[in-house]
């Protein structure tokens, strides 16, 4: 078999176990060793599988991502969205389409404790959703906003995506989390723009609210805790005290003492936490060797480094090249989920834009075509016919049809677009802050 064919084969096996609703860790896993097998046959198979769980599933870097998913379930479980909404919704009263604008800020600041976006949309969504629809929100605005913010988990540090990103590019976790921070405030000023413009434009989607309510200090010091975690943990890994993993079990901690002070919080929801992160890491590791494998068999068919040469003789400018990758991530991140789409594709495209001219140094070339991958991510998990995060909103919000919700997200894909095209042309937007990292 031609290389070619091969490579066609490991991808139309993938996709078809796919579409008969197969895992994407079996389906990469099955790809994948039937194009090895093809290559090599299974003695080598067998050998690499043998060395490669191992070497995979005991690095140390990735004990970061269950204690950042516990994190992120620890502050679900405990009600501590109520509080970050209630203070949200009691800044932006007094503006038209202030609930669909308190979502977002509470997304936000969610985010910057959770690091998933699906669990920022679920959670917020929750205490949201009844809210913003008894004030007289549409169902088209409400979930599109929700949709929308709930991306923000994972656009503002920490991220899970970021740190799978910086393990497979070999980068500095904590470089990364500084270069996605303002990017990830500009997401969420954009959200806010996109609002503002939207229910000026169609008042009836978002009816004024008859009294703003006055936002105390009881209000502030609800969400204190939360404040204090977030410096606390990135404070500690800005300044060199401790790495991201030490920072992560830092933050773990953090949230354990503040979810155990809520009333919300019982034994029987810690226990569920530990539950849902054992089950979500193993769903995220078993992607991970899949995703190994079919690396591995297509690293045998040398076609990656072929298509690398192939891109870079064609003579495009480097930008071009780059705003190509995205366009593509965009068409794959509507149909694949955002984990599997990054351990597939990063080992193919980052060594192109590592060998593109863009008169940066190599580590910044990473870490910002790492930015512009997560915004891309960002944009798939929005974007028909999967929008992981409205399928999510959409089994909330039931009364809703998933037509309109993709409607309501139509808004801020525009912004998503818009600040994917500035961060693209203005790297120093990302690498600003990776200056001021030890």
């Amino acid at each position: 078999m031609t290389p070619l064919t091969v490579v066609a084969l490991i991808f139309g096996t993938m996709l078809v176990l796919m579409a008969l609703r197969i895992p994407i860790a079996i389906a990469m896993f099955g790809a994948g060793s039937l194009g090895y097998v093809l290559q090599a046959g299974w003695s080598p198979l067998a050998h690499f599988l043998n060395n490669q769980a191992f070497a995979r599933f005991a690095s140390y870097d990735l004990s970061v991502i269950p204690l950042f998913l516990l994190m992120g379930h620890l502050a679900s479980q405990s009600g501590i969205s109520k509080a970050l909404f209630a203070l949200a919704s009691g800044l932006m009263a007094r503006f038209r389409g202030g609930l669909a604008m308190a979502a977002v800020l509470a997304s936000a600041a969610f985010g910057s404790i959770c690091g998933s976006s699906v669990a920022t949309t679920a959670t917020i969504a929750a205490v949201a959703l009844p809210e913003m629809r008894r004030h007289g929100y549409s169902g088209l605005l409400a979930t599109g906003t929700l949709a929308a913010g709930g991306t923000l988990g994972i656009l503002i540090p920490p991220s899970v995506p970021l740190v799978i990103y910086a393990i497979l590019a070999e980068q500095n976790i904590a470089k990364l989390f500084a270069a996605a921070m303002v990017p990830g405030i500009l997401a969420m000023l954009g959200y806010l723009a996109a609002i503002a413009v939207f229910v000026h434009l169609y008042p009836q989607h978002a009816p004024a609210q008859a009294a703003p309510a006055r936002t105390g200090w009881h209000g502030f010091a609800g969400v204190a805790p939360i404040l204090f975690i977030f410096l606390l943990v990135f404070g500690g890994i800005y300044a060199g005290i401790f790495t991201p993993t030490e920072g992560a079990a830092v933050g773990v901690a953090g949230t354990l003492i503040v979810a155990f002070m809520q009333p919300a919080m019982s034994t029987g929801k810690l226990l569920q936490c530990f539950y849902a992160t054992a089950q979500g890491s193993a769903m995220l590791f078993l992607i991970f060797l899949g995703s190994d494998l079919m690396n591995a068999a297509l690293a045998l068919t040398q076609l990656p480094n072929q298509l690398a040469g192939w891109v870079l003789g064609l003579g495009l400018p480097a930008l071009g090249v780059v705003a190509c990758i995205l366009l593509f991530y965009m068409v794959l991140g509507a149909i694949m989920d955002e984990l599997s789409m990054l351990l597939l594709t990063i080992p193919i495209f980052f060594p192109v834009v590592n060998g593109l001219e863009l008169g940066m140094s190599p580590e910044h070339v990473a870490i910002w075509f790492g930015i512009l991958v997560l915004m891309t991510v960002g944009f798939g998990m929005l974007a028909p016919p999967v929008g992981l995060n409205v399928y999510v909103v959409n089994q909330i919000a039931k009364d809703v049809p998933i037509g309109d919700s993709y409607r309501g997200v139509l808004p801020f894909l525009i912004t998503d677009a818009l600040r994917m095209a500035l961060l693209l042309v203005f790297p120093g937007i990302s690498l600003g802050l990776v200056a001021f990292i030890r």
